[in-house]
């Protein structure tokens, strides 16, 4: 194996070092209409491989929605093994800057507490069979 080449399971890192140096910001919570709209665009985040959005599923953590447009989601994945690790932290920040009115997004993968099934709303376990 020369230098160049990866190995097969290579994996870009761990999402939560990526975003380690992510700063959640002073609050200065922004109105309740903002914040709705903003909880709205991360409910068309899904998780690939299943059928639900990040809200239902439990995985946002912190949503601070302040008055400057800037936005701080804190967030973990259902596990570190998930492959879209990776790509969701994204779509959450693409997602947040999409909604009129904000002007920055700060997208913090973290692991504690861990997620469980606990997390997830009933809807969430009903879509899924769960219950």
């Amino acid at each position: 194996m020369t230098p160049d080449d990866k190995p097969p399971f290579d994996f870009p890192g761990d999402p939560a070092e990526l975003t380690a140096d992510v700063v959640r910001p002073d609050s200065d919570p922004a109105d309740a209409k903002l914040t709705e709209r903003v909880v709205e665009a991360l409910k068309t985040v899904r998780d690939p491989e299943i059928p639900v959005n990040l809200i239902d599923l439990g995985l946002i953590y912190e949503l601070l929605v302040n008055k400057d447009g800037t936005v701080y989601v804190e967030m973990t994945l259902t596990t570190p093994a998930c492959p879209a690790a990776i790509a969701l932290p994204g779509e959450v920040e693409n997602a947040v800057k999409q909604v009129e009115g904000i002007k920055e997004a700060r997208v913090k993968v973290v692991w504690t507490p861990p997620w469980t099934q606990d997390r997830m709303s009933e809807e969430a376990r009903l879509e899924l069979g769960l219950l």
